[in-house]
């Protein structure tokens, strides 16, 4: 059974309206719809996300994620390459990250795992 992220989200959207660039506020909102299905939705938080913060690894995990989740492979490892380069460090989260399933044996990402010698 899905769960209802309604209160969640309407919460998220609330203080977002009167704090527009928080960017914790936008990461959890972001989290809580792709959770609840609303995959475009949190796949623009998560541009916004990367605009406003640049340097944040995880910004770019979630990106990553996001549009892998989309099917735009080839664009999700290479954010994943940004979110690397950039410090994001939790390998075994990733390699075990159901949004990033679709990643799973397609050469560009096993190439990318090799070539920061990330092991299964």
């Amino acid at each position: 059974m899905a769960e209802n992220w309604h209160f969640e989200i309407t919460f998220c959207e609330s203080v977002l309206r009167q704090q527009p660039l928080d960017a914790d506020v936008m990461e959890m909102l972001a989290g809580y719809y792709t959770k609840a299905g609303r995959i475009d939705d949190g796949l623009e938080l998560d541009h916004r996300l990367v605009e406003l913060c640049p340097d944040n690894a995880t910004h770019h995990y979630n990106l990553a994620c996001s549009l892998a989740l989309k099917g735009r492979k080839d664009d999700a490892v290479e954010r994943l390459r940004l979110a690397l380069q950039k410090g994001y460090s939790d390998y075994e989260w990733m390699l075990r990250d159901e949004d990033l399933q679709t990643l799973q044996g397609f050469p560009p990402f096993v190439n990318l795992l090799a070539e920061f010698e990330i092991r299964r």
